[in-house]
């Protein structure tokens, strides 16, 4: 595979944040299409065939503009005080399958400025998929640790907020009560800007996605999925 992104990428970005204004980015949007959004279609779109066959084959990679793997680089502003039109970064979503119709976890691609990574898992479930979730750990809990602590794991980091008591109807006393108080059961990894503007971005992300896939199989498996 060929190269996706470029230093034209990460300057795009950038100077999207200095000029976040609506404006602005008409008069740039043929260069946003060039160095951004065409860039990241292209690699969902490349990436399906290899994550299914490496990966699952129920993860998806769905290269439409809108409502596909892509995410919006409009930000919802309406609950909130910053009111910048624009995201400063671009990320796609590669969910299961299931993911149209349930909760369901994926892979994740994140490109920012400072701030590159991939991801895995499920990120702030409603409370009836976060109750399975911490259920399937309290009832199997050598199957949790044995995800959660496996070798391949070292380099990833658990993420997301986490309760400052016991989630209602599991007692507090119990012996991975911090895992519990997980909000989200995602992990990531860091990607520097060089290996995002390498030409094995893909086979990279291909190959961190078999290496965490026993942990989203696991998340997939406590949501009922198969994965």
């Amino acid at each position: 595979m060929g190269r996706y992104f470029s230093a034209d990428t990460f300057d795009f970005l950038q100077d999207l944040e200095v000029h976040n204004e609506r404006d602005w980015f008409k008069a740039n949007q043929e260069r946003y299409e060039s160095v951004v959004r065409g860039p990241m279609l292209q690699f969902i779109e490349d990436l399906e065939a290899p994550m299914q066959a490496k990966v699952s084959p129920r993860l998806t990679a769905d290269a439409r503009k809108v409502g596909g793997s892509l995410f919006r680089i409009q930000r919802d502003v309406r609950f909130s005080n910053d009111k910048s039109p624009y995201k400063t970064n671009t990320g796609a979503f590669f969910r299961h399958d299931a993911g149209k119709d349930v909760t369901a976890p994926g892979l994740y691609l994140h490109l920012e400025p400072g701030n590159c990574f991939m991801g895995g898992g499920v990120y702030r479930p409603p409370n009836d998929a976060l109750k399975k979730l911490r259920t399937a750990v309290v009832d199997a809990p050598d199957d949790w640790l044995a995800v959660r602590d496996a070798p391949a794991m070292r380099n990833w980091e658990f993420g997301g907020d986490s309760l400052k008591r016991a989630p209602k109807g599991f007692d507090a006393d119990l012996p991975l009560i911090e895992d519990l108080r997980r909000t989200s059961f995602i992990v990531s990894r860091p990607l520097t800007e060089k290996q995002m503007t390498s030409t094995k971005l893909l086979d990279l992300f291909v190959d961190r996605g078999a290496e965490i896939s026993p942990f989203v199989a696991w998340v997939a498996s406590a949501l009922g999925l198969d994965f």
